[in-house]
């Protein structure tokens, strides 16, 4: 049996994740969250294609290139949560289950981190949790699929 693909996407500044504000992020790199992704998605029969972009195109290119052949997407969408109405729309217009991640809780933080583009369209939203959310995301959308999707 083949595995269900998802995307993970992450957005801006995330390449520097273990030495932005490690206060904030944790220690942990992109490289250690992907590595735990790809531990989670094996072990719910999922394969994840991760991905960063600091380039809001990039991200929007590679939903348009996965509408027909991922699930699903998981994505922390970083800065472009709270500005981009295009980033939203990519996701809206490929029709499959999303899930937004935050690795701080954004409702603590600043109050222009507390609006989102993308939760009036995500399936779920986790935040506050560290980059485990990747994971719980991963977990959520291993039963969203297993229920037929969206």
């Amino acid at each position: 049996m083949s595995k269900r693909k998802v995307l993970v996407l992450n957005g801006p500044n995330l390449n520097l994740l273990g030495t932005r504000e490690p206060q904030i992020y944790g220690a942990e790199t992109l490289a250690d969250v992907e590595r735990r992704c790809h531990a989670a998605a094996d072990g719910l029969g999922l394969e994840v294609e991760f991905r960063q972009s600091n380039a809001e195109h990039e991200l929007i290119d590679w939903l348009h290139a996965g509408r027909h052949d991922v699930e699903g997407v998981v994505i922390n969408p970083a800065a472009y949560t709270h500005t981009s109405v295009a980033l939203a729309d990519a996701l809206s217009a490929i029709a499959k289950p999303v899930i937004e991640v935050h690795i701080s809780n954004v409702h603590r933080r600043e109050p222009f981190r507390h609006h989102s583009y993308v939760s009036g369209i995500a399936d779920a939203v986790i935040c506050g949790c560290g980059t485990d959310g990747y994971v719980f995301a991963l977990q959520r959308m291993a039963t969203i699929l297993s229920q037929g999707g969206k």
